[in-house]
């Protein structure tokens, strides 16, 4: 089975959809309308940096992981299973006909938006720990206001906070086989600090139609199948909790998938052979070796870019 997977924020950079616009050109018209900006200036050009603006990041990220989709679905591609990456996952929902695009695109705007209002935080990733020792290092040392956000991999996470807490827990973390870097974003995502801004999208998200899609895909909050009346718990929720990324491949491999394609990157695809078929044994080497189902070769540093 095959599963098209769908990146989110750090994927972003100068002159990404070159060539995919030109094939869509009613649709980049439809987006730089919404958005009330080019969308094509934006990704060519990256006027000012605005890229590096969550703002500007997401709805950019979104339009041009769906015409990737797009282009290779036009050829007659199917796949069995979608997945996202948090901000991916509104890719999914539309690749399996559960979200219109446009109302994708505006969903991903207002997201961003919300997400930008709150500051004062930022985002680190750790490797080579696991996330339950990581978070035990953290609360052991009464550091409350800093959170696991992202369990990318088995032996890589991002951990989300208020900056000076975070700070503190850079030292507490720092150690023998142990790297800590930091990730470039202005907020505590995927953390519970981001709760009010949580409910505020879900009063948003009540405003637009999620409906029965024609293809399954396996939610990076809950590492179980989508369903559409969940719509609005889950992708509120989404902000606030953690991204289950192992979980989640764990799933789609014990759903039959052997297969994975990513779209927009590599950056998901890089973690496969670092995420085990089942719970990691105690040195955190995983049981089995999955490096074939890697499609296409990424550095390790690239992987850790992956957040939001």
């Amino acid at each position: 089975m095959h599963c098209l997977v769908f990146p989110g924020q750090g994927v972003q950079h100068k002159g990404m959809g070159d060539g995919l616009f030109a094939r869509f050109p009613q649709e980049t018209v439809a987006a730089s309308e919404l958005l009330g900006h080019s969308v094509v200036e934006l990704c060519r050009d990256d006027p000012g940096g605005r890229l590096a603006d969550t703002r500007h990041a997401q709805p950019a990220i979104f339009f041009v992981n769906a015409l990737a989709w797009m282009d290779l679905a036009r050829d007659g591609r199917r796949w069995d299973w979608f997945a996202g990456h948090s901000l991916g996952e509104f890719n999914a929902l539309v690749a399996a006909g559960m979200l219109d695009l446009m109302d994708g695109l505006a969903l991903v705007g207002r997201r961003a938006e919300l997400m930008a209002e709150v500051t004062g935080g930022a985002m680190i990733a750790v490797v080579g720990p696991h996330a339950e020792r990581v978070e035990a290092m953290l609360r052991g040392a009464g550091l409350n206001r800093v959170h696991v956000a992202n369990h990318n991999s088995d032996r890589q996470v991002t951990v989300a906070g208020e900056r000076p807490q975070l700070a503190l827990a850079v030292k507490v973390l720092r150690g023998p086989g142990v790297r800590v870097l930091p990730v470039p974003v202005s907020g505590p995502f995927h953390t519970p600090l981001m709760a009010a801004a949580g409910r505020r999208f879900a009063s948003v998200l009540r405003g637009f139609a999620f409906r029965s899609g024609h293809t399954p895909v396996m939610s990076s909050i809950t590492g179980a199948p989508f369903e559409p009346e969940q719509a609005v718990r889950l992708l509120s929720r989404q902000l606030s909790r953690p991204v289950e990324w192992v979980r989640t491949v764990r799933a789609l491999r014990a759903a039959g998938v052997d297969h994975f394609e990513e779209v927009n990157g590599s950056t998901l695809t890089a973690l496969l052979s670092r995420i085990a078929d089942g719970p990691a044994g105690t040195d955190g080497t995983p049981a089995t070796g999955l490096a074939a189902l890697v499609n296409q070769p990424a550095a390790a540093a690239r992987a850790t870019e992956e957040h939001v």
